[in-house]
């Protein structure tokens, strides 16, 4: 099986030719089945971290990654979700104020994608499937594999794009960072400008749960995505 993996979107703040690039690059691959990993939204407003004051209100924010979201919904139908960090910013608020999940929404109900499986973990042909919550640094997927001996694929890190592998006499692992598919501009991520650093766009491709491979989006100073052009 050829799984496509998605990329960190952060809804609304995602570039506007992420959704173009998946689409050109799964084509490319013939990919059978799509995983996102994670982050869908992005929930600034809902941030416990300092929230940019000129920015879109909690309501707001939420109406727009749901208007983008039917984009990808569209194109995806049937997909899975590793449960990022932020997309579970509202169930933290909620248990915070003492508020039962129970009373709560689910995530497909309110983002409207009743054909995609949200959960924190997927395992398919073994390879495990996370967001990466709790991990940093850009050898997050890799150190994951290595501990678990099993192949991970996790997004989060948003500066970290591709496999590594690690063998012994035993079994062959690899850890895979799929980078993202963040508007870098968006000042929901004004965090990130004062280091030299940015974050690398691109998706994952898994082949049979034994080949794993990083495809970088066309995003520099220097060059330009164009239809066609991974």
């Amino acid at each position: 099986m050829i799984v496509g993996i998605i990329g960190d979107l952060h809804l609304p703040f995602t570039h506007p030719r992420y959704l173009e690039f998946i689409r050109d690059t799964f084509d490319a691959w013939n990919v059978e089945a799509v995983h996102f990993a994670g982050d869908i939204v992005d929930l600034h407003a809902l941030s416990f971290w300092d929230i940019d004051p000129n920015g879109h209100s909690a309501e707001r924010e939420s109406e727009l990654a749901a208007e983008m979201l039917v984009d990808w919904v569209r194109a995806f139908p049937d997909a899975t979700v590793s449960i990022g960090n932020h997309d579970e910013r509202h169930y933290r608020r909620a248990r915070k104020a003492g508020i039962p999940d129970r009373y709560l929404r689910t995530y497909n109900e309110v983002w409207n994608s009743p054909g995609w499986k949200w959960k924190f973990s997927h395992t398919f042909d073994g390879v495990l499937y996370e967001h990466g919550t709790g991990s940093s640094g850009d050898d997050a997927a890799f150190k994951r594999a290595k501990e678990k001996r099993t192949s991970v694929v996790m997004g989060h890190i948003h500066t970290a794009g591709f496999a590594k592998f690690s063998t012994t006499e035993r079994d062959r692992v690899f850890g895979l960072s799929v980078g993202c598919g963040i508007d870098c501009d968006a000042y929901a991520f004004a965090y990130g400008r004062p280091f030299p650093r940015r974050p690398v766009l691109g998706c994952g491709i898994v082949i049979d749960g034994t080949h794993a491979y990083f495809e970088p989006m066309a995003c520099g100073s220097r060059e330009r995505y164009r239809r066609g052009k991974r």
